[in-house]
């Protein structure tokens, strides 16, 4: 008896199996002479070269933006863009609105509904709950 070979590979559902990030560049604006930028400044000289590094896939842009205040705009892979203003925040609270906008996904924020709450492209094996399923419940009549 001979033994087959497997002819097709698992195929990945829901992007389980390869995670990329949804940001795909960052943009820093600030101002050198105001004082709403003294964080901006602060992460941009501290924190900036250790955040690039850890996050290769992200494309990082620095530019002035004289007498405005700072702001962090995201681009993300599906064309969208959001923008976080950082005046008069310490450097790691900007760290933080950097790491935010790392992870967002792009898409507007929707509010969850309590039917829809899970969605999957494989039906679920049990069927619909009904309470009207299953065996009768006892009857307690004397």
């Amino acid at each position: 008896m001979t033994v087959a070979a497997i002819q097709r590979t698992a195929v990945g559902r829901n992007g389980v199996g390869a995670f990329i990030l949804q940001c795909k560049r960052l943009d820093f604006h600030y101002c050198d002479w105001a004082g709403s930028s003294k964080g901006m400044n602060l992460f941009l000289q501290h924190h900036l070269s250790q955040f690039a590094a850890s996050h290769p896939s992200i494309e990082i842009h620095v530019s002035p933006r004289p007498s405005r205040h700072p702001v962090i705009r995201g681009h993300f892979i599906n064309g969208a863009q959001h923008s976080i203003c950082v005046r008069n925040l310490a450097k790691e609270q900007v760290l933080k609105k950097a790491e935010i906008l790392r992870d967002m996904s792009g898409e507007k924020a929707r509010r969850v509904r309590a039917g829809k709450v899970v969605g999957s492209l494989n039906e679920g094996i049990r069927g619909v709950w009904d309470p009207y399923h299953g065996a009768k419940a006892p009857s307690f009549a004397g």
